[in-house]
Parts: C-alpha cells; structure tokens; sequence
C-alpha cells in the first residue's frame, strides 16, 4: 500500500468518524469518504477494527512528528505551546472527532488493540512533558523541587479530563487552558527574583 493510499483512507477515516461516529461507523462510509472502493479497503484491511487500529497508530505517528519541535525560546514557553496544541480544537470537526475518540476510548477496556495504542498516545505525551518540564528545571527556568514525572502525569490527567468534559457536558478545553496556563506560571516557575536571569514570559501573558 503507498503512502498516497494510507494518506487518503487515513483522511476518509476521520471524516467518516467525524460524521458517523464509531459505533455506526462502517467500512462503506469511510469508501464514501474516499476516493477508494470498499472493496479496495477490505483488501488493505479485515474490517474496521483492523482500519481504526491502523488509523490510531496513523494518528500517533501525525503526533509524534507535529510535537517533535515545539515553538518556544525556553522551556517554559515550548511548554505552554505544547499545551496549546492539546487543548485547543484546531478545526471545525474538532467537537465530533472528540467525541468519535471518546467512543474509542470506552472499547478499551473490553480491546486490548484499542488500549495499546492508546497506552502509546498517554505515553508520548506524558514524555513529552516530562522532558520540557526537565528542560525548565535544568534552565533554571522551574523550581528544582519539581518533579517532572509526577508533573507529567497530572497534567495528562487534566488534558484527558478536559477532553471528556468537553465531550459529554460541553465544557470547551479551551477554558481549562486558562487554568493549565497559569499552573505553569505559577507553580512551575521561579519568581523572577529567583532566576539568573530576567524572564518577561509571565509579565507578557498577564498584559495579554
């Protein structure tokens, strides 16, 4: 299978997801999404549990590739970034993709598949921000008493719930983020009398 195909039936799949959500979801609807037949799918894949398999690993790949260089001067910053691109819905199918992965999410228990690939999402982001957060304390940028292990698997917690609040009672992440931001500034951070050098970041966000 070439890269063109995987790319396209990976898009089909979103947006057939987007439209359908996961337990109505069907291999016709992702070939409608397509430029593929069904038949052509089921030659690629078993059935749409080996597809949305496929599809999760996709996902995780797009992740792993768009995070790998975060914007930021300081760790702080590439922190904040990185939190940004969790939290904030960068499309308009953003609300039914949630709520499609949601759906995804409560197989898992039962879909070892499912919650392997998953356990790969939780990971890459947990490592992800333990890794700025580690940067932040080398830099002198963060306290020194922060752990970022422990850190990183707060703020994971806290992104996951976002993400189900949204979902199931309409709460945008959006307004999370505010709170996420501030934790940073706040908690992580040294005060500036305490650093080596200055650090105008908290003073920007707090005049925007």
């Amino acid at each position: 299978m070439t890269d063109e195909t995987i790319a396209d039936l990976m898009d089909a799949t979103y947006r057939a997801l987007c439209k359908h959500g996961y337990a109505e979801l069907t291999m016709q609807d992702i070939a409608a999404e397509s430029d593929k037949s069904k038949g052509t799918i089921h030659y690629h894949f078993d059935g749409k549990q080996d597809l949305l398999e496929s599809f999760l690993e996709f996902l995780l790949t797009q992740f792993e590739e768009r995070t790998e260089t975060i914007p930021g001067e300081t760790p702080a910053e590439r922190l904040h970034e990185f939190l940004d691109e969790l939290l904030t819905a960068d499309d308009e199918d953003a609300v039914e993709f949630r709520t499609a992965i949601l759906e995804i999410k409560a197989q898992s228990p039962y879909n070892e598949a499912y919650r392997e690939r998953l356990r790969g999402f939780d990971r890459a982001t947990r490592d992800r921000i333990a890794d700025l957060v580690a940067e932040g304390i080398e830099a002198g940028e963060f306290r020194s008493d922060v752990d970022p292990e422990a850190t990183a698997d707060f703020l994971v917690t806290l992104f996951h719930g976002a993400q189900t609040r949204a979902t199931a009672v309409d709460r945008p992440p959006e307004r999370t983020l505010e709170y996420v931001h501030s934790y940073i500034d706040e908690t992580l951070c040294l005060a500036s009398d305490e650093r080596d050098g200055p650090s105008l970041e908290a003073d920007a966000r707090t005049e925007e």
